[in-house]
């Protein structure tokens, strides 16, 4: 029995998430479909997060426990060969067999992609929200700063039932922004459902001066999600970088 720690890239545009559903088209699925027929067995794959509908991923870890001696050049060229052309195996290599892409994840790295401007981008309809007015990068900034560190993020939660604890640790959040493009980068040890879609929300609100930067520390205190600001669209949404060492995961924050 081998295990196989395996990246992927997708668009998630047609698909309703990663993990299986009976009833609608998955990321998760349609890995286990091509990695069966190239591994000539069924095969369960067990995947690092659960995304949403219409969200993408530039880095996507996984799991799968094989009996086939197929070498990891051989599995990446067979499985993209199967693949449909939005979804891609970056890497491949053998890992311990107790290797859970779940639960030994020590980090996620999430980027939220903004065009501004009134005129919307053809080429970007489905990978980036269109927000037409201009961004406030200074205020965002300011609020983004006081989600930085340990927290409850309660208020930034749509469905906290499922979780034993709300607080999650913020690395670092970084706002970037190119011509009419702005990008928030948020790098901390875990995400509860629905956070960062709301955390970018709330700054877009704070753009609008609906939420004052300095009200920030109070919507946390709240643990309230009527607090926080609207939750913006999936179609934005990206995992970036997924870590599964300290070293890693603190590089750069």
């Amino acid at each position: 029995m081998r295990n196989l720690k395996v990246t992927a890239a997708y668009r998630g545009t047609r698909y309703h998430g990663f993990q299986r559903q009976s009833n609608a088209l998955t990321v998760q699925e349609v890995l286990e479909s091509k990695l069966s027929k190239v591994l000539n067995e069924p095969v369960t794959v067990i995947g690092c997060s659960r995304t949403d509908t219409g969200v993408h991923a530039n880095m996507f870890c996984f799991n799968v426990k094989t009996e086939s001696k197929i070498n990891c050049l051989g599995f990446c060229r067979g499985v993209n060969g199967e693949l449909p052309d939005d979804i891609s195996i970056l890497s491949c290599e053998d890992a311990p067999l107790d290797f859970h892409a779940r639960y030994d994840c020590k980090g996620k790295e999430y980027i939220y992609k903004m065009h501004c401007s009134e005129s919307k981008n053809p080429f970007a309809a489905d990978l980036m929200l269109h927000y037409r007015r201009k961004f406030d990068i200074e205020a965002a900034r300011k609020a983004a700063g006081y989600l930085v560190g340990t927290h409850d993020f309660s208020s930034f939660c749509a469905d906290c039932t499922n979780v034993s604890t709300t607080v999650r640790t913020i690395y670092s959040f970084k706002i970037e922004n190119s011509g009419d493009s702005v990008i928030m980068l948020v790098k901390g040890n875990g995400f509860l459902y629905n956070m960062i879609r709301i955390i970018a929300g709330t700054l877009m609100d704070v753009s609008e001066k609906r939420i004052a930067p300095d009200d920030i520390p109070d919507i946390l205190a709240a643990k309230d999600r009527l607090r926080a600001g609207r939750t913006a669209m999936a179609h934005g949404l990206y995992l970036n970088r997924v870590f599964y060492s300290e070293e890693e995961l603190m590089k750069e924050t």
